[in-house]
């Protein structure tokens, strides 16, 4: 009966005396061997909680630093990889229209980040030579979450940042709709690494949030466009904000 009690809690061995009582009369409740069995089932209590809990205390230790190791790899392997896209800003007279990447880095005028899985939307000659949109892609999965690029030459340097974003919008229809219902509409100017200003523009409006960004090189004038709308934004907006930070033309502001 002392070796039951000492693998159990204290409330079992007080039903195994119990029950041996009403079987021997004996063991009445002021039974010696009643209070021994007591003692001997606390103590043994006494010394087994310690253990037990010196045990979980290890096993959840152990866990934790299981997890906390692990996390850095899950957070590389979750972070979004992109690819560095070259364009060219070719002339709709000299454009081929194929798309591709693979020979454009050479004669690359700008550059920007593009998110894995994206697709490339070919533009045609058409549209190039209207409104000047020279490279797009898109989330295949919500394919107004967008980015592209627009280029209009003869420009040398910026206009004053209030004008030039009612002068993109005069060849962009859809950028006219945010802007025409936009919340909000931020501005600021940044050099670039090699001391270029860009202008950069963030929108917030009901048809979608855009982030723009403007400058000047080679003669020309850059725009890149990233467009999502509002639940994609709350959902990838770390994502499109480095995408949009990723633009840059190649080479100092008088390249070319």
């Amino acid at each position: 009966m002392a070796t039951i009690a000492c693998l159990c809690s204290q409330p079992i061995s007080l039903q195994i005396c119990h029950k041996n009582s009403a079987q021997n009369p004996a063991l009445t409740n002021n039974s010696p061997r009643r209070f021994i069995a007591r003692a001997q089932s606390t103590e043994s209590h006494r010394r087994f909680t310690p253990k037990l809990t010196k045990a979980l205390a290890a096993a959840a230790a152990a866990i934790c630093v299981a997890i906390s190791s692990g996390q850095p790899v899950l957070a590389e392997e979750e972070a979004p990889k992109f690819s560095k896209y070259y364009g060219t800003a070719a002339s709709a007279a000299n454009y081929g229209g194929y798309g591709g990447n693979a020979s454009k880095r050479d004669g690359a005028e700008y550059v920007y980040d593009v998110p894995q899985g994206w697709k490339e939307r070919l533009v045609s000659k058409v549209e190039k030579g209207t409104n000047g949109t020279d490279s797009e892609f898109f989330n295949p999965k919500r394919k107004t979450e967008k980015e592209y690029l627009t280029f209009l030459a003869g420009f040398r340097t910026l206009a004053p940042k209030d004008s030039v974003l009612n002068n993109l919008s005069l060849s962009d229809v859809n950028l006219q709709d945010v802007i025409a219902s936009a919340e909000s509409i931020k501005s600021s100017e940044r050099n670039g690494s090699n001391g270029q200003l860009y202008y950069d523009f963030e929108i917030d409006s009901p048809i979608a949030h855009s982030l723009i960004s403007v400058t000047c090189a080679r003669n020309k004038l850059y725009a890149h466009f990233v467009n999502a709308p509002l639940q994609d934004w709350a959902r990838d907006e770390a994502m499109l904000k480095h995408v949009h930070e990723s633009f840059e033309t190649v080479g100092g502001p008088d390249s070319g």
